[in-house]
């Protein structure tokens, strides 16, 4: 198959002309550090997440197959339609005409299957069994090819062809550096997304134990060599077929800031992860010292509405989602709108709570009888509830080992050793604290608005 430019033009290259030349592409500054010696993939970028910029590459638009780094389009078109909990029944139909020598997690016919657990078949395993489960449930294998194809034009990666949702090897089926680069990065701004390519283990569901009838399960790891060594890696997708060589496209994130990195088809398989751990190690050191080479298109997709079989979001939330992950708050979900007010919420309590529980401390070791304190501790006792309760023993001496300092209801005489002025005290500060975080919710929200 003829590897020549799909959808490019000399004078429109997307994301910049630098990255439509077959060679190394760096614009170094003073101080720059080299860009490693021994780079043998036929196609590779590294690029900044948070800003686009695209700090080197090599023929960053050569179309080539793709392998599995093709799912992370698959599950970025897909993965916010069906609410992670809903179970579905796999039936034989779904798991027919996968390809010969597919990678598979071992879907079982006719058993039921939550969607986060096909999900991590699909991460984890890259399984081509619960890429098919899951495309099914969207209208099938070409409604879901097509749907995958309009989000590659969304996304402007115009390099990609898609003719089968698990990247397998077939007629025609290409993508870029640069396109699989721009997948990592929308993929990313979902939180679901995120925390699947950023699972090591799990366990996955099996079949039917034939002699107590229950379902047994069986463990299953992330096969990303370089999750959980290389430091700050986030995922996302590796991929090896016979036509594609190895693919690799991963994500790190070091000192707040988040880099992307694609390597397609190396001399040596082995080479994909040493290759892309080297460039990462490079892109982290070469922050301000190149100029960006090109840019990362934007997704020109508008916010989407209410996902099938997913719920309503509200305006918020669907502003939040389009934010990338390195720049918005915490969500428990790809459609959640954040728990910024929570965490704060948290905080003001966990202070409260600090505060209540120094204070109540202080009060058992004044409540404990002399006699059962040695006469340091005790003439420590005068002293004002501070540093020297603080988990300080240099400064409590031995009795800080004795039972005065063991939470005993006995030696304080049970809940009453906090009572009095000191806990009304308490209380109304921890009431003031309350309303003042709520008032700072509230402008903030009428701020965002």
């Amino acid at each position: 198959m003829a590897l020549t430019a799909f959808g490019q033009d000399g004078a429109a290259v997307v994301g910049g002309e630098r990255l439509g030349s077959p060679d190394v592409q760096v614009a170094p500054l003073s101080g720059a550090p080299a860009l490693p010696a021994e780079l043998s993939g036929r196609s590779w970028l590294v690029a900044d997440a948070g800003t686009g910029e695209v700090l080197a590459a090599r023929n960053a638009h050569l179309p080539m197959p793709p392998a599995s780094t093709l799912k992370m389009l698959f599950a970025d078109t897909v993965m916010t339609r069906f609410d992670r909990s809903l179970e579905h029944k796999v039936t034989p139909a779904e798991l027919a005409d996968l390809g010969a020598g597919s990678s598979l997690v071992g879907v079982k016919e006719n058993l039921p299957y939550r969607v986060e657990d096909l999900w991590r078949g699909v991460f984890l395993s890259s399984g081509n069994d619960a890429v098919h489960v899951l495309a099914h449930m969207n209208g099938g294998i070409q409604q879901t090819v097509a749907d995958m194809q309009a989000r590659a034009r969304a996304l402007q990666a115009k390099d990609t062809k898609v003719a089968s949702p698990d990247g397998y090897d077939m007629d025609g089926q290409v993508s870029s550096a640069y396109d699989l680069t721009l997948f990592a990065r929308a993929g990313l701004r979902n939180a679901d997304f995120r925390s699947y390519c950023a699972t090591r283990t799990a366990s996955f569901p099996g079949g039917l134990d034939k002699l107590t009838g229950q379902r047994t399960s069986f463990d299953i790891a992330n096969t990303d060599r370089l999750l959980g060594k290389y430091p700050g890696l986030i995922g996302v997708k590796n991929g090896y077929t016979t036509n594609a060589g190895a693919t690799f496209t991963g994500a790190a994130e070091r000192g707040g800031r988040t880099l992307l990195v694609t390597v397609m088809h190396p001399e040596a398989q082995g080479k994909v992860y040493d290759e892309a751990a080297s460039l990462l190690d490079w892109g982290f050191a070469a922050a301000g010292k190149v100029q960006p080479v090109g840019q990362l298109v934007q997704d020109t997709a508008a916010p989407a509405a209410t996902a099938p079989g997913g719920s309503s979001a509200a305006p918020e939330a669907a502003a939040a989602s389009q934010l990338p992950p390195w720049s918005r708050p915490p969500v428990v979900s790809g459609d959640g709108p954040g728990l910024a007010p929570a965490v704060w919420t948290a905080a003001v309590l966990g202070t409260v709570l600090a505060v209540w529980a120094t204070a109540r401390a202080a009060a058992r070791h004044r409540a404990v009888p002399s006699r059962t304190r040695p006469a340091r501790a005790t003439a420590q006792a005068q002293a004002p509830a501070g540093p020297a309760y603080r988990g300080r023993p240099a400064s409590v001496g031995p009795a800080t080992t004795g039972p005065a300092y063991r939470g005993s209801a006995t030696a304080v005489g049970g809940a009453t050793g906090v009572g009095g002025r000191g806990h009304r005290r308490l209380t109304r500060r921890a009431r003031a604290l309350l309303r003042r975080a709520r008032t700072t919710r509230a402008a903030r929200t009428a701020r965002s608005r």
